[in-house]
């Protein structure tokens, strides 16, 4: 693992209002994991493995365990998906972003929504 340590600040966002601040970069090698914690102690992990990453922990058993649902959303204006890790207490929050940047929540990304779509969990 190298950690590079940077100090910038730039604008995000539909209307350039939201300011981000890049503090660094981790280079990860294969089969090396970093996990991220918050305030609140609740952890999020992304694994480097030689075919890609794990980009999130297990989505119906760590992200739910610390609090977590993920979403898959859609931005209109740049025809791009992402996937976003919402706190399950700030879904309002959450919905107000979406709405003031364009974007579209496509479904919540959990068993109950994946069972619908025939996803074999067998």
């Amino acid at each position: 693992m190298k950690i590079k340590k940077r100090n910038r600040k730039f604008k995000v966002g539909r209307k350039k209002n939201i300011i981000l601040k890049d503090v660094g970069s981790i280079k990860l090698n294969d089969n090396e994991n970093i996990t991220f914690i918050d305030t609140n102690l609740r952890e999020y992990d992304v694994c480097k493995k030689n075919w890609g990453y794990y980009a999130t922990p297990s989505l119906n058993k760590r992200v739910k365990k610390y609090g977590y649902i993920a979403g898959l959303v859609y931005n209109k204006k740049f025809k791009t998906f992402f996937i976003h890790l919402v706190d399950t207490r700030k879904k309002k929050i959450f919905k107000s972003y979406l709405k003031k940047e364009n974007m579209k929540l496509i479904c919540w990304l959990n068993s109950k929504n994946l069972e619908r779509i025939k996803v074999s969990f067998k």
